[in-house]
């Protein structure tokens, strides 16, 4: 599994951890999942995306499987 991968599955993990929660709880929860999609959308203008510096320093290796097809 490479960074790419990692990162899909952590941003979709923090949205169904903050989603749950203010079903069952409190709305404010939502703000939570607010700030993981502005985050992710702030990445795709500047490419800037602390977590792959964290999974790189993890051992989470750039390429992954499918990755020699790709161009």
């Amino acid at each position: 599994m490479n960074v790419e991968q990692m990162l899909g599955l952590i941003a979709g993990f923090f949205v169904l951890l903050s989603v749950a929660p203010a079903h069952f709880a409190r709305a404010y929860w939502l703000l939570f999942t607010a700030c993981v999609g502005l985050k992710l959308l702030q990445s795709g203008f500047n490419n800037w995306r602390p977590m792959t510096w964290i999974l790189k320093k993890a051992g989470v290796s750039r390429e992954g499987a499918g990755s020699c097809c790709r161009k």
